[in-house]
C-alpha cells in the first residue's frame, strides 16, 4: 500500500502511488509565465488528466520528433570526477535536444509529451527535479509557446526518459537538410565542441572542485546545452537553404547533411581553429586535441545551416566554409581546406 505524502527526502518512487506522483509533478509543468511571444494556451487546448492531449494546428501542418535518454547510456547519475546528475540536468537536456529538433526545421515548439520510467529506488525529490528542469529548459531557452501537454510514467530497470515534441511553421516551409547548392556558404549558429569536453571532464580523474570557471562552464554546456532557438526562424526567413541540428558532431552530421544535398561542404581551417579556443581551458588540463571536439563532439546542439551567396547571414550565424559540387571521381561528403575529414562523431549503437 502506497505511503502518505511526505516532506522526506528519502521517499522513492515505490511509496507512493502513480496518481499521487502526478499530484506532484503536474503542478511544475505549468507554462505559467510566457517571456514574450504567444502563450503555450495558445496551442494547448486540453492537457493532462485525460486519455489523450488535444493540441491546435493552426498551420495545418505539425512537426514531430522524439529523443530519449538513458542512464548510463546518454548520461551518469554519479561521474567519474565526482559530479551528480541532477533530476534538473536530465529535464533541462530533456527539454533543449528536443526544442533543437524543432528549431532545426525553422519551426516553434508548440507542446511536448513525456515518458519517464524509473527503477523504484529513484527519489522522489529527483523527479520533482526533473520536471522543474524540463520547465526552466522551456522557459529560459526561448520556447515560450511550448506546453508539457501530458505522458506517461512506469517503472523499470533503468532510468530512462522519452520526450516528443510538436511543432509549428507558422504558414513557412521547412528548411531541410536537403537544400545545400554549390556555392552557398557554410554558417555555425550556437557551440560546438564544448559539451564534448565537458564530457571529458566529466569522465576525467580531475575532482569536481580542482576545476576552474571556464572548465566548469564546459562542463555545464554537457550537462545543460544551450540550443540557439531564435536562430532556427532567422535562418528560414533569411533564405536558409539547408540546416540542421548538430547533436553527433560536426563532422558526422555534416556527411549527413552533404549526402541528402549530394554535395561537399569543405571547411575552412582557420574558422575551425578559431571554434578550438573556447576549449583550451579543458584540453590543455587533460592533454586532448581541442579539434577532436570540435570536429568530432556532440550535444551542443548548435545549427548548421548553408545560405545562397549573397545572402547576410542572420544574427548569430557565423560562416565556417562553403558548399562545393563533388568532383566526378569523389563522393559527398565533409572536408577540410579541401581535404577529407575523418572525425568519427557520436553513434549510439557503437561500442
Amino acid at each position: 500500500m502506497p505511503q502518505p505524502l511526505r516532506a522526506d527526502t528519502a521517499l522513492t518512487v515505490a511509496g507512493l502511488s502513480e496518481s499521487q506522483l502526478l499530484a506532484r509533478i503536474f503542478p511544475r509543468l505549468t507554462n505559467a509565465e510566457p517571456t514574450g511571444g504567444p502563450a503555450a494556451a495558445t496551442y494547448l487546448l486540453l492537457g493532462p488528466g485525460d486519455d489523450a492531449a488535444i493540441v491546435a494546428a493552426p498551420d495545418g501542418r505539425t512537426v514531430l520528433s522524439i529523443d530519449t535518454q538513458v542512464a548510463d547510456q546518454d548520461f551518469r547519475l554519479e561521474w567519474n570526477n565526482g559530479y551528480r546528475t541532477s533530476g534538473y540536468d536530465v529535464g533541462w537536456k530533456a527539454a533543449a535536444q528536443n526544442l533543437s529538433d524543432i528549431n532545426a526545421m525553422g519551426a516553434r515548439a508548440t507542446s511536448l509529451v513525456v515518458s519517464l520510467t524509473m527503477p523504484p529506488e529513484t527519489l522522489v525529490s529527483w523527479v520533482e527535479d526533473f520536471a522543474d528542469g524540463l520547465m526552466a529548459g522551456i522557459r529560459e531557452l526561448g520556447a515560450p509557446a511550448c506546453a508539457v501537454a501530458g505522458g506517461d510514467l512506469g517503472r523499470g530497470r533503468e532510468l530512462a526518459v522519452s520526450v516528443a515534441i510538436l511543432g509549428t511553421l507558422d504558414g513557412m516551409a521547412p528548411v531541410l537538410r536537403s537544400g545545400a547548392r554549390p556555392g552557398d556558404t557554410v554558417a555555425l549558429a550556437g557551440t560546438v565542441g564544448r559539451a564534448a569536453a565537458g564530457l571529458a571532464l566529466l569522465e576525467s580523474d580531475v575532482p569536481m572542485g580542482d576545476l576552474t570557471a571556464g572548465q566548469r562552464s564546459l562542463m555545464d554546456t554537457q550537462c545543460r546545452p544551450q540550443p540557439p532557438l531564435a536562430a532556427g526562424p532567422l535562418a528560414r526567413e533569411a533564405g536558409a537553404s539547408a540546416m540542421m541540428d548538430i547533436s553527433d558532431g560536426l563532422v558526422r552530421d555534416g556527411n549527413r547533411m552533404a549526402a541528402a544535398s549530394h554535395a561537399v561542404l569543405n571547411l575552412e581551417a582557420a574558422a575551425l581553429k578559431e571554434l578550438a579556443v573556447a576549449l583550451l581551458p579543458a584540453s590543455e588540463l587533460l592533454g586532448a586535441d581541442p579539434m577532436s571536439w570540435v570536429l568530432g563532439g556532440g550535444e551542443d546542439h548548435g545549427l548548421l545551416a548553408t545560405f545562397p551567396a549573397g545572402v547576410q547571414l542572420p544574427p548569430g550565424f557565423t560562416a565556417i566554409g562553403s558548399v562545393e559540387a563533388p568532383a566526378p571521381t569523389e563522393s559527398t561528403g565533409v572536408t577540410i581546406a579541401g581535404r577529407p575529414a575523418d572525425a568519427v562523431g557520436w553513434d549510439h549503437f557503437a561500442d
